[in-house]
């Protein structure tokens, strides 16, 4: 899986060179206000898998829902945000988000999280896997992911 994408001015163009470790659709509070949506659908991917050219690409950080500092790329001259780094996350992790990819269409959420602020308006689809809040990942995540993440952690320096 090779996903591509990129912000709507086109000045940040990304590359993932390797399936996303899991896909999230975030209902909480402050992805909504972020997005301006009702939810966001992120990828979470290592940092090393995101191959883009930043020189575009600007920063800032925000304390989010869970009291911990993430951080929010977007690109500076459009605006379009691209993805995040949550500092709560162990290892260089990004949050790609889905509606940057030239083909949305190619993901699907594995898990929905934070659905306790879910508008009510939005149904789920019957056999989604939905939490109320965050989930334990050795009870949501493949075997494979787990170990990708962790062999991440264990190449990140402080």
């Amino acid at each position: 899986m090779k996903l591509k994408g990129g912000c709507s001015c086109a000045a940040v163009r990304y590359q993932l060179t390797s399936p996303p470790l899991i896909v999230h659709a975030c209902h909480c509070r402050d992805c909504q206000r972020i997005s301006g949506s009702a939810f966001v659908i992120n990828l979470w991917i290592e940092r090393r898998f995101v191959k883009a050219d930043t020189s575009a690409v600007k920063s800032f950080t925000l304390k989010g829902g869970t009291g911990k500092r993430h951080d929010v790329f977007f690109c500076g001259i459009c605006g379009t945000y691209l993805w995040s780094r949550y500092h709560l996350v162990r290892g260089e992790c990004l949050f790609v988000r889905g509606g940057t990819l030239d083909t949305p269409d190619a993901i699907k959420p594995d898990v929905h999280i934070f659905t306790r602020t879910k508008v009510p308006w939005l149904k789920l689809p019957d056999d989604a896997r939905a939490f109320k809040t965050g989930y334990s990942l050795d009870k949501v995540w493949s075997p494979k992911s787990l170990a990708r993440l962790a062999q991440n952690a264990s190449l990140h320096v402080e």
